[in-house]
């Protein structure tokens, strides 16, 4: 690459794959933004912890596939088949066995919990608002242009991951979670 920039975009336009040109302010645009966003946090994260630390595998995995899941969103649903990425056949399947296994290390969960507590832990609930953003902006393009069902369990997943790890890490961390209140439909209705 000779150059960084291209003036391509300088007229409010941005290209797709496939080579269409899209506004920036489109849907799909910024639903990949999101994505992206999001793969940064999960990035800050990675340098938050130790290089050997249990979770950089699977972190950079998520991000490998974050890469992946905005190349197939910024294709059109009438171009997939000229995309030749594509993402694990097991893909949810994976990622809802980590979840499993990091919540079985911690206690059960009751009550809505204020995000903080460590560093990490603060990062990881960032990082968790982040999927849950980009998953709201992949169902408003969903509405407009079918995105496989994949990527959309996958971000949504993604929000329980990164719950969950911020749950174990403040456990880990011997430090006490901060409740708001009580999950409202755990309670009996009198």
């Amino acid at each position: 690459m000779k150059r960084i920039y291209t003036r391509t975009g300088d007229s409010g336009t941005t290209a797709i794959h496939g080579g269409l040109r899209v506004l920036k302010t489109d849907v799909r645009i910024e639903a990949n933004g999101c994505i992206d966003e999001l793969n940064v946090a999960i990035g800050i994260v990675r340098t938050s912890m130790p290089s050997d630390h249990e979770w950089q595998p699977l972190l950079k995995e998520i991000q490998l596939n974050l890469m992946t899941s905005m190349s197939l969103v910024a294709t059109r649903s009438d171009m997939k088949e000229k995309n030749p990425n594509s993402l694990p056949d097991n893909l949810v399947e994976l990622l809802e066995k980590q979840i499993d296994a990091i919540n079985a290390l911690c206690t059960p969960a009751t009550s809505f919990i204020l995000p903080g507590g460590t560093p990490l832990a603060s990062e990881l609930h960032h990082t968790r608002v982040l999927a849950r953003k980009a998953e709201r902006w992949l169902w408003k393009l969903h509405e407009v242009d079918a995105v496989p069902m994949e990527i959309l369990i996958y971000l949504n997943r993604l929000s329980d991951l990164f719950f969950i790890m911020s749950r174990y890490e403040l456990q880990q961390s011997e430090c006490s979670e901060e409740i708001w209140r009580q999950f409202g439909y755990k309670r009996k209705l009198k």
